[in-house]
Formats: C-alpha cells, sequence, structure tokens
C-alpha cells in the first residue's frame, strides 16, 4: 500500500476522459462489462477510485464517453439551423454531425456501440441517456412546428429518428466493411415521410 506521503512524492497522476475510457475498454474486452469493477478500471488508468468519479458517476456512464457534451452540440447544430432548411432535412443533418467520427476513433467507437447495443447490465440506464438525446429532437421539432414537446408529432419525431440512428447502428455492427455515414444517411432518409412540412 503506498503511503500518502510517498504518493505525493511521485509524479501526480494525469488522466482524461479518454485515458479512462480506453483502460476501460480494454478490460471490457478482456473480461466483460459486468465482471469489470470500477477499482479494476482505476487502477488500469493509474487514477484512484475517486478521481475516476469525478469524470464517471458510475460504470455504466463509462461507455457513453462525453455523451452529455454531444448533447449540447447537437443541440447548438440543431438551433443554428438556417429557418429556410426543411424541417427534416435540418435534423436529418445534424444527426449525421453528431455522430461524425475521425478515423482513428472508428474501433473504439465500433466496441463502444457494440457494448452499449448487446450488453443486458447497461440496457436500464442507455435507455435514460437514448431519453435525453431524443429530448433535443423533440424540442427542436416542437419549436419549428409552434408546439409542445409532448405533442403527438415531436414526440413521434423523436422516437423516429432514434428509430432510424439505431437500425443504422446495427448494421454497421454487423458489416465491418460499411459506412457508418452512408448507413446513417440512407437510414435517415425515411425522416422525410414523417417531416413534409417546411
Amino acid at each position: 500500500m503506498t503511503s500518502p506521503s510517498a504518493h505525493q512524492r511521485g509524479r501526480p497522476p494525469t488522466t482524461d476522459h479518454s485515458a479512462i475510457e480506453q483502460a476501460a475498454f480494454r478490460l471490457f474486452g478482456e473480461r466483460g462489462f459486468e465482471e469489470t469493477t470500477v477499482d479494476a478500471i482505476a487502477e488500469a488508468a493509474g487514477i484512484g477510485r475517486r478521481t475516476l468519479f469525478r469524470y464517471y458517476p458510475s460504470k455504466n456512464d463509462i461507455p457513453w464517453g462525453r455523451f452529455e457534451a454531444g448533447l449540447v452540440r447537437l443541440h447548438a447544430h440543431l438551433a443554428a439551423s438556417p429557418p429556410d432548411v426543411p424541417l427534416y432535412e435540418a435534423v436529418h443533418r445534424a444527426i449525421l454531425d453528431f455522430n461524425h467520427l475521425d478515423e482513428a476513433a472508428i474501433p473504439q467507437h465500433r466496441q463502444r456501440m457494440r457494448l452499449l447495443l448487446t450488453t443486458p447490465a447497461l440496457q436500464a440506464h442507455s435507455a435514460l441517456k437514448y431519453a435525453a438525446w431524443r429530448n433535443v429532437i423533440t424540442e427542436y421539432v416542437a419549436g419549428r412546428c409552434g408546439t409542445t414537446a409532448d405533442a403527438l408529432l415531436p414526440r413521434t419525431i423523436g422516437h423516429v429518428s432514434l428509430a432510424l440512428a439505431l437500425s443504422a447502428y446495427e448494421q454497421w455492427l454487423e458489416d465491418e466493411d460499411s459506412s457508418l455515414p452512408r448507413l446513417l444517411d440512407s437510414s435517415l432518409g425515411g425522416l422525410r415521410s414523417y417531416l413534409t412540412r417546411p
């Protein structure tokens, strides 16, 4: 066991969200999600348990990465859409932007999505994340349509948008040679049949 004084004499540990995710995903791949403990992730990342929780509130949040920051960007992208852009196209473009990946990030994102979509222990937590994502879409649609976010059309578009995106992701995970942007673009084309008003 390392004493506090010995720890203080050493080089202060440095970390960030990415370092924690890389350590966690390595362990998830080796041991499985449920068998990987928070303590093991913290140790692999070279940080303490309390430090890990400053970055992620729970183990279930780690596979989601910086999801909340992504929601802020999604909201900003929608808010910046010109009013003359058709509603379906504004939503379509925003979702494509939300899911844009640098080439180097693709392998870990594939692991992330496989984990999120196939791990039973994550499904309840994922439902909360999906609801937050849908809420950004429904609020934007409601604002454009002059209605409330709990009205039928905004609510429908929130659910439909999520279903279309998840369908594209499922196809992408099954075919490693496929292009996620192309699959999303093709799937989200279905929004036009739901949103035809300007």
